[in-house]
């Protein structure tokens, strides 16, 4: 029995093979799959430094309501200390004996100084809630800038799909005219803008 040999080609065998017999790699397509990779990683980049804003600005966000809420629990027991002061006052107009005059004019100076300071611990509170709905409105400026270029990174790497299929170089011009607008808002979204 002769001794026959088989042999298997891989998909890598074939392609260079094939490359060999029809005039070498396509250098169209391997510059195209290069812009793609580049493209691919810029975008994750800025779809991670977007969701890293966005989760800030909701931090922020949470931040700013906690604060509102502790500004409005102030208030309402300024109010409190307000209807506590009233009624000393109509007391103290209502009192006959002296020593009751007295004491609760002394109860509505009380609660007067109480009032003033829960009002200065409220202000403070809703300019904290104020600042950090500020800084979570920046967060999502510079999150909204992030969106923009992963999109357009997205685009981009959609083109050059396009580009290799169809085999239309001029594509490419367009390839890099979106993914440079992405990288545009990506720098945008460096410097906060």
């Amino acid at each position: 029995m002769p001794h026959e040999e088989f042999h298997v080609h891989g998909a890598h065998d074939h392609h260079l093979e094939h490359a060999a017999e029809h005039g070498g790699p396509d250098s169209f397509a391997g510059r195209i799959a290069v812009t793609t990779a580049v493209l691919a990683t810029l975008g994750a980049l800025m779809t991670f430094a977007g969701g890293d804003t966005q989760a800030n600005a909701q931090i922020f966000k949470n931040n700013a309501a906690i604060k509102k809420t502790e500004a409005n629990d102030l208030w309402a027991y300024y109010q409190a200390k307000g209807n506590k002061q009233n009624l000393a006052e109509v007391a103290a107009t209502l009192a006959t004996r002296p020593d009751k005059v007295e004491f609760y004019q002394k109860e509505s100076e009380r609660y007067k100084k109480e009032k003033a300071e829960i009002k200065d611990n409220a202000d403070k509170l809703e300019a904290e809630s104020k600042e950090w709905d500020h800084k979570s409105d920046e967060q999502m400026h510079v999150h909204h800038r992030w969106a923009l270029g992963a999109t357009a990174m997205q685009i981009a790497i959609a083109l050059s799909a396009i580009a290799v299929l169809t085999r239309r170089g001029w594509l490419v011009y367009g390839v890099f005219a979106v993914a440079a607008v992405g990288a545009v808002f990506g720098a945008f979204g460096i410097v906060g803008m």
